[in-house]
């Protein structure tokens, strides 16, 4: 009897002079092309996820969370780092090389474990960059927290895949067997054709978000079990926006903004700025996240990195009052090309289309899986859809300014409207302002990077900072009438300079017809230019007007390409040109490249070439 009052005695004074842990741990608990248009927390039309609607009455719901890039590779390149992308050239999904990070910047976990944390991911990375040794502690899909010594901190990614696009690769049988009573609810956003196949693929994307829901539930069950809810933060967020037509890959806010829930427990509530149980308005943006856990275990965020942190020991409340922007960035996509640069401040949202003849609706392989987007196209083609649903498939303004709270889904562009025009202006030189600070290196062609930049991005782009500005300053030519800038325009295509000469051919096809009175100087540049890239901007403006040409450059600029990327670009243009002038005709083979370019089906060389000549477009 004696000895068990000892040992109970023993047992209490333990624990109350065991040592209470100094910082929480922290899980990320991440779902795949998930969006916060689809769920009820956001949206009332949306799915219903209890167990996350429970994590955000005892945290924060963030109401402007936004990845800065809306497709996966890039997104998640971005949180890991802190990075704007097209600042240490991760901005092209996916890789066709991984490249280097700056010297002397790690991914965050990796301070995260020199602090003492056990840092784990279950299980997908899909970085961009090649990952240094001693990031993760494990990075698995065994990976787990429950391995870490006693008493030691922990940060953990949980990734759930059910929401990824390709569970939305299901077949009519499918759609057929559906109850139109389950459809009959669904509320169909202003630029999609209300069909039965769109509500449903609404209805099924719901459905996975409930799914992703239960199995979020089931690790947070767990965490409670080990008793570990009050010494844990966790943050709920998806890897970029939502998957349906015009959503991942495109940098509208259907694409780009996500849902954020930040469970607080009582013992750190100290660490944030919002009380529990709120719904803010502070904008908090991908880069933020690194800097942000980093904060919350008292690390002190490195130098290098662009994102400010909301919460933790290294945040400011007046500097996080202040937050109401956000930069968003979608350049290649799989085989697809663009170059989109974005703002938003506040209300306004700012889109910046570097090359607007880039329709939406440009082919691409993995997308067109989806039967959403094979009867939009069909419907597009029969002329069947009203102005709000056409704007996927026809070139856009070079820049769109939108205000979100009269239109959310970004259908009515009032960059022409006179009353918007101070804001504009102001927007538009904000943009121009943040990539010439990066400086945003997309400016010169992914495969010319890949031969000079590879090395070391970052001091590529600061060693370039003028020229970029410079290509930008031509780049910001298609802004103005071309009446206006003609001169400049020519002088551009006569440059020594022959980046400059390529932008000033993207600012031509801009202006499409306008340009006609440069059109000789276009052929001259289709026949005698050295760089097969500005040779091939030329071409790409002559089929687009249909300006008459050697047709027999198209096979030499194609064999002339020195790797898959270069050729993917200009077989980008013919894929729009097949798209947008489908009376052209021009014959192709496959035997114009190595054989070895078409070794993997998903190679990107491989998936344009089967489209265009798949399609009856050679003999």
């Amino acid at each position: 009897m004696r000895v068990s009052l000892l040992l109970g005695l023993l047992l209490i004074h333990l624990a109350c002079n065991k040592k209470e842990q100094s910082y929480p741990n922290i899980v990320w608990l991440t779902t795949e092309d998930n969006s916060p248009h689809h769920m009820k927390l956001y949206n009332g039309d949306g799915a219903a996820m209890p167990a996350i609607e429970k994590l955000a009455k005892e945290g924060i719901v963030f109401d402007n969370a936004f990845s800065n890039s809306p497709v996966c590779s890039v997104a998640r390149s971005t949180l890991i780092t802190g990075c704007y992308a097209p600042r240490i050239f991760t901005q092209f999904h996916r890789r066709a090389q991984y490249v280097p990070l700056p010297q002397g910047l790690m991914p965050f976990p990796f301070y995260l474990k020199q602090a003492g944390y056990y840092t784990t991911n279950n299980h997908k990375q899909d970085y961009n960059f090649i990952l240094p040794d001693g990031v993760w502690d494990e990075s698995s899909k065994k990976a787990s927290y429950k391995n870490r010594k006693p008493g030691q901190p922990f940060f953990h990614v949980q990734n759930h895949t059910v929401t990824h696009e390709g569970s939305l690769h299901f077949d009519q049988k499918q759609i057929d067997k559906s109850s139109d009573e389950d459809l009959q609810q669904i509320q169909v956003f202003p630029y999609h054709p209300d069909t039965k196949t769109f509500r449903y693929s609404y209805h099924h994307f719901r459905k996975r978000h409930v799914l992703a829901d239960r199995q979020m539930g089931d690790f947070i069950a767990d965490l409670e079990l080990e008793g570990l809810m009050e010494d844990t933060i966790i943050f709920y967020f998806g890897d970029h926006g939502g998957v349906l037509p015009r959503s991942k890959g495109y940098a509208y806010e259907s694409g780009l903004q996500v849902p954020l829930v930040i469970y607080v427990p009582e013992k750190w509530k100290h660490f944030f700025h919002h009380r529990k149980g709120s719904r803010v308005k502070t904008f908090v943006e991908f880069v933020d996240f690194a800097p942000t856990v980093l904060s919350l275990a008292g690390v002190s965020p490195p130098k290098g990195i662009d994102g400010t942190a909301i919460s933790g020991v290294f945040s400011q409340a007046s500097a996080i009052e202040k937050k109401n922007t956000s930069f968003g960035y979608a350049d290649r996509f799989d085989e697809k090309y663009d170059l989109v640069r974005t703002l938003r401040v506040g209300k306004y949202k700012y889109i910046r289309n570097y090359q607007p003849f880039n329709i939406d609706a440009l082919y691409n392989f993995y997308r067109y899986k989806m039967l959403a987007f094979k009867q939009w196209d069909e419907l597009y083609n029969a002329g069947k859809l009203n102005q709000e649903q056409r704007q996927f498939f026809e070139s856009k303004g070079p820049e769109g300014l939108y205000d979100l709270d009269q239109d959310p889904h970004e259908v009515n562009d009032l960059s022409a409207s006179p009353e918007h025009q101070e804001i504009l202006m102001q927007m538009r030189e904000q943009l121009r302002e943040k990539l010439a600070a990066l400086p945003d290196l997309s400016f010169y062609p992914e495969p010319y990077l890949l031969e000079h930049a590879l090395g070391n991005a970052l001091a590529f782009g600061q060693n370039h900072q003028q020229e970029i500005k410079e290509l930008m300053a031509i780049a910001d030519l298609n802004l103005s009438s071309f009446e206006a800038v003609q001169g400049k325009i020519k002088q551009a295509l006569t440059d020594d300079n022959l980046w400059k000469r390529y932008w000033g051919l993207v600012v031509c096809t801009s202006f499409g017809k306008k340009a006609k009175t440069l059109v000789p100087q276009i052929k001259n540049l289709v026949n005698q230019d050295k760089e097969n890239l500005v040779r091939a901007r030329a071409m790409e403006y002559l089929m687009l007007n249909q300006e008459p040409f050697d047709t027999k450059i198209i096979e030499e600029l194609l064999k002339n390409s020195n790797s898959q990327t270069e050729a993917n670009l200009i077989l980008n243009s013919l894929g729009l040109i097949k798209k947008l002038k489908p009376q052209l005709k021009f014959n192709l083979s496959k035997e114009i490249f190595p054989p070895e370019w078409y070794d993997k089906p998903n190679d990107l060389v491989n998936r344009r070439m089967d489209y265009l000549i798949g399609n009856r477009i050679n003999k």
